[in-house]
């Protein structure tokens, strides 16, 4: 799987628990950290688990595993390190603080579609 298809695998995942604002960054090009990150919100600590264990368990079960993981004991950030592919599941406040999508406005951006079913499609602005 490449680190676009594992990117897409990871939002779609996101997607069927209801996360919320998902996005893509492709960071190729400006950095040699990483090749995407995916971002993502979670409603309350609740869903920031459930997100992150969910998407670690599918992944798992395709015989994907994380590198590094943080967060998971305060549920504010999470960080899943997939070394290509670097998730942050955020709560929406601490998303806003950090905001990594102007941090990092240099990339595309890439939305998962709200209205469809494990549609990613691609936004033309940066």
């Amino acid at each position: 799987m490449t680190s676009q298809e594992l990117s897409q695998k990871i939002a779609s995942l996101a997607y069927q628990k209801k996360g919320k604002d998902i996005v893509i960054l492709d960071l190729r090009g400006l950095t040699d950290v990483t090749d995407f990150f995916v971002i993502i919100s979670g409603e309350s600590d609740i869903h920031v688990k459930t997100l992150a264990n969910y998407i670690e368990k599918e992944l798992r079960d395709l015989n994907i595993r994380s590198w590094h993981t943080e967060g998971l004991t305060q549920l504010r950030w999470v960080l899943l390190d997939f070394i290509e592919v670097v998730v942050h599941i955020f709560r929406p406040e601490i998303r806003e603080y950090y905001n990594l999508e102007k941090l990092w406005a240099d990339a595309k951006i890439i939305r998962v579609e709200e209205n469809a079913e494990d549609r990613i499609i691609p936004e033309t602005t940066n």
